[in-house]
């Protein structure tokens, strides 16, 4: 197998000279600006004129942007393989997923016997490198819940907490010779990476043969191997032509994908990235074309089994290639849930642009599976997953950006997580109304409402929308605001889910820094006087205060507590407390702390790994006018009863119901509160008749599990759902957005 069909990748090889200790890292800085992929290190740290490496490496990633860093090759010797692993895992998720992994068994052996290493036989190298892949991987997989164990010759690891998990799935390279080496390299690393002088074009031949040969008895596909290449400085050519010549062969006939130029010269950095590099892709490109090479990842035949049908992987674009995920990958796990549901996808894609995505979801309508759409995947209807088909992950479009701040608008990603958000905005002094909990996606709540801590003062999310990127069901991308396609700017708002996906928002903040959040923990055993008193509480208040509470089984001899969280919107603890104080009288008062706080730290940032560890949630939402005395006595009687395990209450009147019920598709502006049961999966139907006994006329579709044809006339008036269906024949005839609570096309 003379081309595995890599991409290419150029690097440069640098060595890390505490003589200007600044030089190594403008060397570093030089590679990325002339188009390099990969800047690598040596690691000698017994070398009393060299740098810490991976020291070095720490003060790079935080002055580079694009490229990718590695040790070339990391000493095991001298790095334990379950601290390297961390280490590995913190810079990489700190510099965004820019770093490799370069691993030898060590060389210079007295000086490493003088720091504390280990003389290791060529055996016991091999054997001690495998062990620490282990140990290394074992580490990273985050998701496992047993601690990690070990028992090896050399490492051995009894109980130990695994993770942080890398922010991207870390490549290991082995710099190796002998035939034992390159046997572990075939079995389980995912790189070689020798060095020309001390192996010629014949070696890298016969180390091929070898490679390959493990892999296949490993029951690994040889392409998944990436074969890169440290070349020496005598192997330059004087010309780029010549250059050319030199490495096309290696990349043809021996497989060579990356090749890295030892890297002092600034100016053989600058030739090598601007000019050598784009000749040799050019070439390798027209002599791949002509021998018919097949491109692109490969998948081990492992992966390959657990494809699902109906799916067509090899048409996947190739713009989406590097960003899909398929069952066999190590990134599905992290990937194939929602927070609540376990799923299990066909293929995630996850784009990276607004014509990515309209890309990914052409190709998704020409296969023949389910379509899902998530930003940050905290749906608790569970439709940012499925079983067996498509999910289009939108988390890479996550900037946020203050595009005028006199008139407060901001422009943010549908990916963003709305911690990150407040976070962005809070130096300027601005925020907007989110929800409750910072690591809800944008792209979601955004669509349906946004019913969030500053809803009373504020009004829903949606209620500042200014404009939205749409990628439609043909492909298209249009921009949705008053003056373009003002229809669907119009469903957006409120039934987004239904009629493309939403790749950025426009929205207008609001001027805040500093809130009062309070906390109150009720005796709720009276529950139904609780919320009905609650009720009068929050109708009372001034509109900077929203208080949402949550009803749960209480514990040391309560029937059931309360706790309810409430923010003032501004600094004015004053006036804070006098609109609190009533709280206090509610019921009777178990604990109770304020304090001020930027509203940032309020929603503050979270980045969860979502696992479906909720197995899954049944409840309903209402909303209602009143906490009246029948609709509290109600919600009591079905708590009382064991047919809902929990209630929450969010406070939606104010600024909510200053807008007009046609101006959105989401219509319902009377209500004062947004009602959550959730149901005991044990007593289901008794709590389902339960709660149709309430008598619901509104609800919202964002806190409803499962679709019932019921639940769109409560969620759209009928004014509303008809017009709705007239946007969704316009904008999506075919119904490919079905997935979610679906609005059939008029």
């Amino acid at each position: 197998m003379p081309d595995y069909g890599h991409d290419l990748r150029f690097g440069s090889f640098i060595t890390p000279q505490n003589g200007r200790p600044e030089l190594a890292a403008e060397l570093a800085r030089l590679s990325e600006e002339a188009g390099l992929d990969l800047v690598t290190f040596q690691d000698h740290p017994y070398q009393a004129t060299f740098l810490d490496t991976w020291t070095l490496m720490s003060w790079v990633a935080a002055r580079t942007e694009r490229v990718h860093l590695s040790g070339n090759v990391l000493n095991l010797p001298l790095r334990p393989p379950a601290v390297l692993a961390r280490s590995v895992a913190s810079l990489d998720l700190l510099s965004g997923g820019r770093v490799e992994l370069g691993l030898g068994a060590g060389g210079f052996w007295d000086a490493i016997e003088a720091m504390g290493g280990r003389r290791l036989s060529p055996g016991q190298a091999v054997d001690a490198l495998s062990e620490a892949i282990d140990v290394i991987r074992g580490v990273w997989d985050a998701d496992e819940r047993r601690p990690l164990r070990v028992d090896g010759a050399h490492y051995t690891v009894k109980g130990a907490k695994r993770g942080p998990a890398p922010a991207h799935d870390v490549p290991i390279w082995l710099g190796a010779y002998k035939p034992r080496m390159l046997r572990l390299v075939g079995a389980k690393a995912d790189g070689w990476l020798p060095s020309l002088g001390y192996a010629t074009p014949e070696d890298l031949t016969a180390g091929n043969k070898i490679i390959d040969e493990a892999a296949d008895g490993a029951g690994r596909d040889p392409r998944e191997i990436r074969r890169l290449l440290n070349l020496m400085s005598e192997f330059a050519g004087d010309s780029v032509e010549e250059w050319v010549e030199r490495l096309l062969p290696l990349a043809v006939e021996d497989g060579i994908s990356t090749f890295i130029l030892p890297g002092d010269d600034p100016a053989a950095i600058e030739r090598f990235g601007r000019e050598v590099a784009p000749a040799l892709r050019e070439a390798v490109a027209a002599e791949r074309a002509a021998r018919g090479v097949t491109t692109g990842p490969a998948r081990p035949p492992r992966a390959l089994a657990l494809r699902r049908p109906g799916i067509d992987y090899d048409a996947v674009p190739a713009s989406l290639a590097g960003a899909a995920v398929e069952p066999g990958d190590r990134e599905y796990e992290r990937v194939r849930s929602s927070y609540i549901w376990t799923g299990s996808p066909g293929l995630v894609l996850r784009p990276a642009t607004a014509g990515q995505v309209a890309e990914a979801l052409t190709y998704a309508r020409s296969q023949d599976v389910p379509l899902a759409v998530r930003s940050g995947g905290h749906g608790i209807s569970g439709r940012s997953t499925n079983d067996g088909g498509i999910v289009v992950d939108v988390g890479a479009l996550d900037a946020v950006e203050v595009l005028d701040r006199g008139r407060r608008l901001v422009r943010v990603g549908a990916g963003a997580r709305w911690g990150d958000v407040a976070s962005a905005l809070s130096p300027h002094g601005l925020a907007i109304s989110s929800g409750d909990y910072g690591d809800v996606g944008v792209g979601g709540l955004a669509t349906a409402g946004g019913q969030g801590f500053l809803a009373r003062s504020y009004g829903l999310t949606i209620d500042h929308v200014v404009g939205a990127d749409v990628a439609l069901a043909d492909g298209r991308t249009v921009r949705a605001d008053p003056e373009h396609h003002p229809d669907l700017f119009w469903a957006l708002r409120g039934a987004g889910g239904n009629l493309g996906v939403v790749t950025s928002f426009d929205i207008e903040a609001t001027e805040l820094s500093d809130v009062v959040f309070a906390v109150f923990v009720h005796d709720a055993s009276d529950t139904a006087a609780f919320l009905e008193s609650w009720g009068r509480a929050v109708e009372a208040s001034p509109r900077k205060l929203t208080p949402f509470t949550t009803v749960f089984p209480g514990q040391q001899g309560y029937s059931a507590l309360a706790q309810t969280f409430a923010v003032w919107a501004g600094d004015d603890t004053d006036a804070a407390v006098a609109a609190l104080e009533p709280f206090l009288e509610v019921a009777p008062v178990l604990q109770q702390q304020a304090q001020l706080a930027p509203y940032a730290a309020v929603v503050a940032p979270h980045h969860n790994r979502h696992t479906g560890q909720q197995g899954g949630l049944r409840g309903h939402s209402a909303l209602v006018d009143h906490l009246d005395a029948d609709t509290s006595g109600r919600l009591a009687e079905m708590f009382e009863q064991r047919l809902l395990t929990m209630i929450q209450v969010r406070s939606v009147g104010g600024a909510v119901n200053d807008v007009a019920p046609g101006a959105t598709a989401y219509a319902h502006r009377t209500q004062n509160f947004s009602v959550n049961g959730v149901i005991s999966a044990a007593r289901a139907a008794p709590a389902e008749r339960a709660w149709d006994g309430l008598g619901v006329t509104a609800a919202y579709l964002s806190f409803e599990p499962r679709f019932e044809d019921k639940l769109l006339t409560r969620a759209f008036p009928p004014a509303t759902l008809a017009r709705l269906r007239q946007v969704k024949a316009a904008y999506d005839p075919g119904n490919v957005f079905r997935h979610n609570f679906p609005i059939t096309p008029a």
